[in-house]
């Protein structure tokens, strides 16, 4: 399957999980259309000042790709600064946040899968 970026889905979220600003997501392939646990493809826009919450993943495992700018990361309360071409990964069951405190917008690949 090709996809054209015209033809992902954009969808923004004000104050997701509790943090600040508006998220922009661009879901790359949506879940029905993947045959695997990915319940999540995208890439994650945050403008500065924005932020997602502290919030966990029970089921799931989370992936943090970074593409451009500096993403302030809350691991199981171990804060780093990450920066383009660095990851960050979530197993089930912790806990994390990311934030843009820079002056460009971040951003990110996120995959998130189910267990």
């Amino acid at each position: 399957m090709f996809k054209r970026q015209s033809g992902m889905r954009r969808q923004t979220m004000e104050k997701l999980r509790g943090g600040e600003g508006v998220t922009v997501f661009d879901h790359i392939f949506e879940d029905d259309e993947m045959k695997s646990k990915c319940r999540i493809l995208a890439k994650i826009t945050l403008e500065p000042g924005t932020s997602i919450g502290y919030h966990t993943h029970e089921d799931e495992e989370d992936i943090y790709y970074i593409l451009s700018g500096n993403a302030t990361v809350n691991m199981n309360d171990e804060i780093r600064l990450l920066y383009p071409g660095e990851a960050a990964y979530l197993a089930p069951g912790g806990w994390h946040s990311i934030a843009n405190d820079g002056q460009v917008p971040l951003e990110i690949i996120s995959v998130i899968t189910k267990i």
